[in-house]
């Protein structure tokens, strides 16, 4: 009996499961480290395998390859056939391939992966051919990953394969998400742009057109001969404006009639919201109310209560409705202000002025299309004067509106000129109210120069102050170096720091012995501390050694 593994057998009614039992098509749940696992003996047909020590550490094994269905197992016997390897590790699963070696080893390629791991169980074994005790006969098992390259050809067959998937996949998502595509656009050619001439007439198929005209404009297609067919249909697009702004006249006007209509019906509503209120108010009087019983009088107070709720409720809906109407009306009130007032800044007024001289370029260029368009209708009339009087008449009428377009054309020429004069002098003004400001400014940056001048006399002056202070401090502290050295340079086998302070303060009293051992320690060089006495006794001495190199040179 191969040995079993504890939790299988949890569950009452249920023998444990045999991992090397042949069929069976479930890789084993991977050991705990922590569960005891119980090894039995193993009897084959031609051996015998003995399980290891349980009190032995667990086989080592190397990390396990992406895809590994080859393991190596060594300690084979040297009698050890290829028969007798397929006898043992067959009832781990299919085996592919064995390539046994003359040196006790052999690899095993598995056709599943979850087979290495039953075969892993068997590493430690001690297999013993028939009943013979000959040493050629016994051998242990070491069973570990091996790493082959048709194990990673196939994973990494497999890894692309599922690559290739999960692309297939992700670019079908991304088709199914992605927005549908426009309608092609018909390429320009002579029958096209005659139907299309006709399409953008009509007011159906407007949109439609304008937009193969747009995409045709875009791509370049006008040239010399195509341009008349290009500005009549651009001409179409714009006998377009009167109709859309006549669409939307009347879509507000029909939204006024249905805001004057909700907010008349609002005020009826309320109106009788307020009869039903004062019948109730009616109703609470005593004169009525006495007469009901208690729990009519209970229902008439829910019902007030209601009411009141309800119309204060439609009371505040209509007051936001005409409040709104009013920040409105206050707005455009504010839009008309704010367009009289001249803006005195002049980034505003240079801009203003350039948009200005933009526009009066664009109406200069229309006047001579209009001109143009004039002259050609005159050469046309002075050519075809044998043509029918209808064909005379429209042409009069086009003449006599292009006349009118262009004396408006004029006028808001001129118009527009003396704008631009008035916003030139007022840039001017502009210009020289700068020029003041930076006067201002040059006269404020010439005080504070000044200002800056006498901060810095002062601080000369104190610094003058502090370096003759710390001139005089630097003496007093070589001073005290030089009687320090004398004092025990005296004494050869050192001095306390209080003794040497004892000494001090009879110059100056004010002398702290901290300060004085901060001083000594910042020259090692020509002060020593040393360490004398034994036990209790020990104390720390200062010594002079600023003679020492001189002596040893």
């Amino acid at each position: 009996v191969f040995p079993e593994i504890p939790f299988l057998g949890l569950m009452t009614g249920i023998a444990p499961m045999n991992p090397m039992m042949p069929g069976l098509g479930l890789a084993p749940p991977p050991l705990s480290q922590d569960a005891p696992v119980v090894k039995e003996i193993i009897h084959c047909k031609s051996c015998t395998l003995f399980p290891p020590n349980p009190n032995l550490p667990p086989p080592v094994t190397r990390e396990r390859p992406p895809g590994c269905k080859t393991v190596f197992v060594g300690g084979l016997p040297e009698n050890a056939t290829e028969q007798l390897i397929v006898e043992v590790f067959g009832q781990c699963g299919d085996i592919a391939a064995i390539r046994k070696s003359k040196k006790n080893f052999c690899h095993i390629r598995f056709a599943e992966e979850f087979t290495v791991d039953k075969a892993l169980l068997l590493s430690g074994y001690r297999i013993r051919l028939g009943s013979s005790t000959d040493k050629k006969d016994t051998g242990r098992l070491h069973v570990d990953f091996a790493q082959a390259r048709d194990d990673l050809y196939e994973w990494e067959c497999r890894q692309r394969m599922l690559a290739r998937e999960e692309r297939h996949r992700r670019k079908m998502e991304e088709d199914r998400l992605r927005p549908p595509s426009p309608p092609p656009i018909v390429h320009y050619s002579e029958h096209e742009c005659s139907e299309l001439g006709d399409k953008i007439k009509d007011d159906n198929k407007f949109p439609e057109s304008v937009r193969v005209l747009l995409t045709w404009l875009e791509r370049g297609e006008v040239n010399r001969r195509n341009a008349n067919n290009f500005y009549s249909m651009i001409q179409s697009s714009n006998s377009h404006i009167r109709r859309l702004m006549s669409e939307k006249s009347q879509h507000e006007k029909e939204m006024e009639e249905a805001k004057d209509k909700f907010k008349t019906t609002m005020a009826a509503i309320l109106a009788q919201f307020e009869q039903i209120v004062s019948v109730f108010h009616a109703a609470s009087k005593q004169k009525a109310w006495d007469h009901f019983s208690k729990a009519q009088r209970k229902n008439l107070d829910m019902w007030r209560k209601q009411v009141e709720e309800i119309r204060n409720m439609h009371n505040e809906q209509l007051m936001g409705i005409r409040g709104e109407e009013e920040m409105e009306m206050s707005d455009d009130d504010m839009e008309d202000l704010s367009a009289t007032n001249s803006k005195d800044s002049e980034d505003s007024g240079v801009s203003q002025a350039e948009a200005l001289k933009e526009e009066n370029d664009s109406l200069r260029c229309q006047l001579d299309a209009y001109r143009n368009e004039v002259e050609l209708l005159k050469q046309e009339q002075g050519k075809n004067q044998p043509i029918r009087s209808e064909e005379d008449n429209t042409h009069s009428q086009q003449l006599s509106f292009l006349q009118q377009a262009l004396q408006g054309m004029q006028k808001q020429l001129l118009r527009m000129r003396d704008e631009l004069k008035e916003r030139e002098a007022e840039l001017e003004k502009s210009l020289e109210d700068k020029q003041q400001l930076k006067n201002q400014i040059h006269n404020l940056k010439a005080g504070l120069h000044n200002l800056q001048t006498t901060h810095t006399l002062q601080v000369g002056i104190k610094h003058t102050h502090m370096h003759t202070h710390a001139q005089s401090s630097k003496n007093f502290v070589f001073m005290f170096m030089w009687i320090i050295s004398t004092f025990l340079n005296v004494h050869p086998f050192g001095a306390s720091i209080e003794y040497i302070c004892s000494y001090l303060q009879r110059l100056d009293t004010k002398i702290n012995p901290g300060e004085v051992e901060a001083l000594l320690s910042r020259l090692p060089c020509t002060f020593r501390q040393e360490l004398t006495g034994v036990g209790a006794s020990l104390e720390k001495r200062w010594n002079f050694c600023g003679f020492q190199g001189i002596k040893s040179t």
